[in-house]
């Protein structure tokens, strides 16, 4: 009787081990399999303006692009802008200052809200013209009185507002801080953000233009508002879309038939219908990455009914919109 109780104890004893082994397996295959704290978060890109330096409507413009009757086709559209938001530092940037800068940075608030002081940690700024850097002037005294909101250029733009009022002013009354941009550099604006400036061709009066390559933990994103007709730049932007998650493109004009009264090759950007072209040479997951953007009042593209808008579209491409959220 003892030798049979001292068997069944050990059975037992046995049993209880290989519970307890297995319990502890599983409950580390669950560690793996469960989400923690340390993963990254994504970050968010959203479209804040889809429309050239002028907006929609446009000044002066007389023509059923900006006098139409029906208010959702005319409803306000504001200048080229992308948001970009940190779920894990919670901090907000843009890309371009905008003469729409208070609503696009309402929008930003409003999707991304915060109970920080600091609200704005940093504008990048492709170039000189109005459309993309004179919302600066709203973080100056008279409006925001910023506290040295970086602002992040290339060497000649920096110039341009060193030696210029009324940016210098901003700059000697500390509301923004000018950070460096260097062509091809990538920048490590923190854990989650890696940016990198490049030259593009464009009218550079004032300073030189860049796109951007915005990536982040997962995906990356081309933006090139401004530039001249693609052949005339020394990257191929077929390459560069297949190398990207999501490719926001100039589309200043639709075709060479909207402005009449004005020499097109004075404003030589790529027409819609000539980068549509091009990238038809890529697949259809490349085509669908492109999203053109920076469309001015007199492009049909503008008008989400039209007969342009419904070509873009069924050729595979896509066309930038206000609120657009995108997972970086």
């Amino acid at each position: 009787m003892m030798k049979l109780n001292q068997i069944v104890f050990h059975c037992v004893k046995f049993l209880f081990l290989v519970l307890l082994l297995g319990c502890a397996n599983h409950s580390g295959n669950d560690a793996k399999k469960s989400p923690t704290q340390d993963q990254e978060p994504e970050l968010t890109l959203m479209v804040l303006g889809v429309m050239q330096d002028g907006g929609l409507p446009h000044m002066a413009c007389q023509k059923s692009c900006c006098l139409t009757s029906d208010f959702r086709l005319r409803s306000r559209k504001g200048v080229v802008s992308l948001g970009l938001y940190d779920h894990r530092s919670d901090q907000r940037y843009l890309f371009e200052a905008t003469p729409d800068l208070t609503q696009q940075w309402q929008q930003m608030l409003k999707v991304f809200p915060t109970d920080s002081s600091r609200i704005m940690d940093g504008i990048f700024l492709t170039h000189a013209h109005i459309g993309h850097y004179t919302g600066l002037a709203l973080l100056g005294k008279e409006v925001m009185a910023a506290d040295a909101v970086p602002v992040y250029a290339m060497p000649k733009m920096r110039e341009f507002l060193r030696h210029n009022g009324p940016w210098d002013q901003l700059i000697d009354q500390n509301n923004i801080r000018l950070m460096p941009l260097d062509d091809q550099k990538p920048l490590m604006v923190n854990a989650n953000l890696k940016v990198t400036a490049f030259l593009v061709p464009h009218r550079d009066e004032y300073s030189e233009t860049v796109g951007f390559r915005i990536s982040g933990p997962n995906k990356s994103a081309l933006f090139i508002p401004d530039i001249d007709k693609w052949n005339r730049w020394d990257q191929s932007i077929v390459e560069l879309i297949k190398s990207v998650d999501y490719a926001f493109l100039d589309a200043t004009f639709f075709d060479g038939n909207e402005l009449p009264n004005r020499d097109m090759n004075q404003v030589p950007h790529p027409f819609v219908v000539e980068s549509t072209t091009l990238f038809q040479s890529l697949s259809a997951e490349d085509r669908a990455k492109v999203h053109f953007i920076h469309i001015n009042h007199t492009n049909p593209i503008a008008n989400p009914e039209s007969g342009a808008t419904k070509t873009v579209l069924e050729a595979g491409f896509q066309i930038a919109r206000e609120g657009v959220k995108f997972s970086m």
